[in-house]
């Protein structure tokens, strides 16, 4: 085990953008204090590979969905979080940013894993609602699987539906079917 030296201030975003990468851990940071917490499990990062894949094949061509992306959620004090799917404008994904501004997110997922679940769906819910993120989706690995949809509506998310088995929702004009059953199959789902 490691131990690297940890700032000792509130951190920007230049600081952020200097620290040394971790594979071996998630590391986020929340009004300019880290947050580092142990790589979720191979469930969870299936989930997250099979979710972002399926929603990609079926979003219209002006939106691109990617997995753990930076997106800054507040500049000061700084908040930057790696939601494990994010649906931002093709446009700008195909600029390679290193980051993202939450404004640029139109829809943000939460794969619930050990550890996280109270961060998901309370911290990070009023964060992502704060920052003015449409859509912000959780989904939840234990049996059934199932998915909760929030939508912002004045200020903050509402409850836009829950879904196990088969979702079928509509994203950006356009419909989206989720196996989320499949999420944690050997297989995914078949078109």
């Amino acid at each position: 085990m490691s131990v690297m030296e940890w700032p000792h201030h509130l951190l920007s975003l230049e600081d952020w953008i200097d620290l040394p990468e971790t594979p071996e851990h998630q590391v986020e940071v929340v009004e300019g204090v880290l947050v580092v917490a142990p790589r979720p499990l191979p469930f969870h990062q299936s989930a997250v590979t099979r979710l972002s894949y399926l929603i990609n094949e079926q979003l219209p061509d002006e939106l691109w969905a990617l997995s753990e992306v930076e997106v800054v959620v507040a500049e000061a004090p700084l908040t930057v979080r790696a939601p494990d799917v994010v649906v931002a404008p093709t446009d700008l994904v195909e600029t390679n940013p290193a980051r993202m501004a939450a404004r640029e997110a139109r829809l943000v997922i939460e794969v619930l894993s050990e550890g996280s679940k109270r961060t998901d769906r309370v911290m990070k819910h009023s964060e992502y609602a704060e920052a003015g993120i449409e859509h912000y989706w959780i989904v939840d690995l234990d049996p059934p699987v199932s998915l909760i949809t929030y939508r912002l509506v004045e200020e903050d998310y509402e409850d836009f539906g829950e879904f196990s088995g088969v979702a079928e929702l509509e994203f950006a004009g356009s419909g989206l079917v989720i196996d989320l059953d499949a999420l944690t199959t050997r297989r995914a789902q078949r078109p």
